[in-house]
């Protein structure tokens, strides 16, 4: 890594992790996109929004940026109006990890919320409303609208040139969906450069993008919660399956992955580790699988890795955690099986 002189300036390269490979050959690599700045991959659509708004020059001077945000997006906007002199602010609700909300109040960010203390609705729909409704009132406001904005993709097609420097090819490309910009954005550029990847989407139960039953869940940045519109991200065009997963079986999956190799990673992405590593031998065999990690686990310690919480939530799912470390530990690479498994 060169000397830089600004945050954004770490972002991308971020590795690579073999988390499973199969007696046929098929590998799930992890992209951990927590080694970006802010802990997450969102920060590379935050700046590409920002880069377009300044070139369609919808921020000027002193710009004032406006976000509805559970925090990731939010998180990589605070660093971009920082360095670059602009004021933000972020319309959030109590359903975002506190973590994330504090560390965004650090950064300078002005946070308004949609709901009370102690609501801990998911208010996408509330929130957006706000935010536009914020940027029509405000002189030199912006509402970088990232459902709907079309460099929320572009911003991810570094994803894509990234994986193709660290292997041959992406056979299947399987990550969580919310507002789809960094799965179909590298989906986008993965076929640019010549490959072809099945395309799967990964959905909490209770998201309506992939049809079925709204309801209420857990799963934070991620999908699309009832009342809310699917944002134009969601490239159905380049989908070739969407899954859905229960916070159940999420939050065990990250707790699983932690507990059995001491990698933390969040809760969507615990969602799509448990849809890649229950079909691991349904995939052809040789088969590459990527896995887009968007955030690290660091930022639920007060909830997806706090048994309390949970406990209140019905979250707890000891079964499948067990069923997730027996997965690990079938199909753990040569190089991480230990000499003896303590339990």
């Amino acid at each position: 890594m060169p000397l830089v002189t600004r945050v954004t300036d770490l972002i991308g390269r971020t590795p690579l992790f073999e988390l499973a490979t199969t007696t046929g050959g098929t590998r799930l690599l992890l992209k951990l996109e927590q080694f970006n700045p802010t802990g997450a991959a969102k920060i590379r659509m935050a700046r590409a929004m920002v880069d377009e708004a300044e070139r369609n020059g919808l921020l000027g001077d002193g710009g004032h940026i406006i976000e509805s945000t559970s925090g990731n997006t939010g998180l990589g906007l605070a660093v971009v109006a920082a360095e670059r002199g602009y004021r933000f602010t972020a319309v959030v609700d109590h359903h975002a990890s506190k973590d994330k909300l504090r560390a965004m109040r650090a950064m300078g960010a002005e946070l308004v919320y949609v709901a009370d203390d102690g609501d801990d609705t998911l208010a996408t729909s509330a929130r957006e409303d706000l935010a536009a409704a914020m940027a029509a009132e405000l002189p030199g406001a912006h509402f970088t609208e990232q459902h709907n904005n079309p460099a929320n993709a572009l911003g991810y097609y570094a994803v894509a040139e990234e994986l193709l420097a660290d292997v041959a090819r992406v056979d299947i490309l399987l990550s969580a969906v919310g507002t789809g910009g960094s799965l179909f954005g590298t989906a986008t550029r993965l076929r640019e450069l010549g490959g072809t990847p099945r395309v799967v989407g990964v959905e909490p139960v209770g998201s309506i993008a992939f049809g079925g039953p709204g309801g209420p869940y857990w799963q934070s940045g991620t999908g699309t919660p009832p009342g809310a519109t699917i944002g134009t991200a969601v490239d159905y065009a380049l989908l070739d399956e969407g899954l859905k997963v229960s916070d159940r079986a999420a939050f065990a999956t990250a707790r699983a992955v932690a507990a059995e190799i001491g990698l933390l990673i969040g809760g969507s992405a615990g969602g799509s580790v448990f849809a890649a590593l229950t079909r691991m031998e349904q995939f052809p065999p040789g088969s590459t699988v990527v896995t887009l990690v968007c955030d690290g686990g660091e930022k639920y310690m007060d909830t997806v890795f706090d048994d309390d919480w949970m406990r209140e939530r019905d979250l707890l799912d000891a079964e499948t955690e067990r069923e997730v470390r027996e997965l690990l530990d079938r199909h753990a690479p040569a190089g991480r099986r230990p000499l003896v498994r303590a339990r």
